[in-house]
């Protein structure tokens, strides 16, 4: 199925004090860049919204600026030439190719289709649509809501594991979007290394981290994570070793200026 993307990448941001949001990082990469990693293989990529070094893509912006989706929808698909199109927003951090693929296959016999969240309601900015159907609809509507428009249209709904659909419009969503990278990267280096992830207690050791780079140095931190799992290797680390390390860390202002002066 050849298809191109339209990733809409405009907007205010107002709940995160009107920050560039497509442009915040997680995980190394912006939300722009995640999300246009997850179409490797479309035709041509349309980010509706201001340009940025990265990624490169064909930028357009939607008229009158701010309008909303349904006309950065209209400029976005101005540029699209396939006869299907990938309709994403620009902040979905957890998004990757296999749902794209998944959508794209639901959608083969339909006008489309969109992921479902885990409340079973429509998310009109992660789906994939043809875009003959799609012109057609824009053609004769005058509304503002993405739902009046594509809603009619009856996509197909699909339910994913992972979430691919959650999007980051606080503080707090972000700082979800971090942990579930930090959740990744504990599973792939588990496996790397051996380890089973279940006897990972993954809480406990950050809670230890923040504890020493907070008390002693921030440099401490990170060698007294890899000194603990040295002395668990080795067999020598008591059972109550994170709990010692964690107190000695919170007392250790006090324990110094006593080895310093001899109190």
């Amino acid at each position: 199925m050849a298809y191109d993307a339209v990733i809409l990448a405009g907007g205010a941001a107002r709940r995160l004090g009107g920050v560039d949001k497509p442009g915040l990082s997680v995980g190394g990469r912006s939300l722009l860049e995640i999300v246009t990693a997850a179409v490797p293989d479309a035709g041509r990529v349309i980010v509706v919204g201001p340009e940025r070094p990265a990624p490169r893509a064909l930028y357009v912006l939607e008229e009158p600026r701010g309008g909303g989706p349904v006309p950065a929808l209209r400029a976005g698909l101005q540029e699209v030439l396939a006869p299907w199109v990938a309709l994403l927003a620009g902040d979905m951090p957890l998004l990757r190719p296999a749902h794209v693929a998944a959508l794209r296959s639901a959608a083969s016999g339909a006008a489309g289709a969109v992921l479902v969240d885990d409340g079973g309601r429509e998310q009109w900015l992660a789906g994939v649509w043809r875009t003959g159907v799609l012109r057609d609809a824009l053609g004769g509507y005058d509304g503002r809501s993405l739902r009046g428009l594509l809603g009619p249209l009856e996509p197909v709904r699909v339910a994913l594991p992972g979430r691919p659909w959650f999007d980051c419009d606080t503080m707090d969503d972000l700082e979800e979007a971090h942990m579930n990278v930090l959740s990744e990267w504990t599973a792939l280096v588990c496996e790397e290394l051996g380890i089973d992830p279940a006897k990972v207690d993954r809480d406990l050791i950050l809670d230890l981290t923040k504890e020493v780079a907070h008390g002693v140095a921030r440099p401490a931190a990170p060698l007294t994570a890899y000194l603990l799992g040295l002395a668990q290797g080795a067999g020598t680390a008591p059972e109550d070793a994170v709990a010692r390390l964690t107190a000695l860390a919170g007392d250790w202002t006090e324990a110094n200026r006593e080895k310093l002066t001899g109190e």
